[in-house]
């Protein structure tokens, strides 16, 4: 299901099957490996007023890449999450073959709503970030992928820097926390 204001679609979410694949779609693009997230929220969460904790952009594709805090901490969390106090499940959302990026607003904290626009050409789509702190728009393929998704306590201050979950078994056991900036395994796959 799809809500439209304006000729633009807000990020929403169904199943459908393709080539033998569930793949979840989120307005019109399409979450290639959604069973990462659908385990912990039954489907993927709305992606609406979410905090955008950074970006990453590759030459590799190109691709941009979005950390996201999403909107609520899961009913069906793993005890382990339950028991160290965690509250938010973030993840990154990776966009593939990106192109004509516009940032115009970048003022961390940042808090945004993700708005797709499909452009009928090539499987590709118009993605809009905007809200508290944050004004990016950029066109990619539709088809996304999602990673490195952990569950952590928001510090008092709001920052991501304590002791993370993660749900991939070579992420658990490489860190502990988010590595730095630098580390390209984790930041451009």
């Amino acid at each position: 299901m799809a809500v439209r204001s304006g000729g633009e679609l807000q990020i929403m979410v169904s199943d459908y099957q393709f080539l033998g694949r569930v793949i979840s779609v989120i307005g019109e693009f399409h979450l290639v490996n959604h069973e990462l997230l659908g385990s912990l929220y039954g489907r993927v969460p709305d992606l609406s007023d979410v905090r955008i904790r950074s970006m990453n952009l590759s030459r590799a594709g190109p691709t941009l890449t979005l950390r996201i805090d999403l909107p609520y901490f899961p009913r069906s969390a793993p005890r382990k999450w339950i028991d160290a106090g965690a509250d938010t499940v973030q993840c990154q959302f990776q966009f593939l073959a990106v192109e004509n990026i516009s940032l115009t607003c970048w003022a961390p904290p940042t808090r945004g709503t993700l708005v797709v626009q499909p452009l009928g050409r090539e499987r590709r789509m118009r993605v809009s970030v905007s809200g508290h702190g944050i004004a990016l728009t950029f066109e990619s393929s539709e088809f996304v992928q999602v990673g490195h998704v952990s569950a952590f306590k928001v510090e008092a201050d709001g920052s991501d820097g304590g002791r993370h979950f993660f749900v991939s078994r070579v992420d658990a056991r490489k860190y502990e926390s988010l590595p730095g900036t630098d580390e390209k395994t984790f930041y451009e796959r």
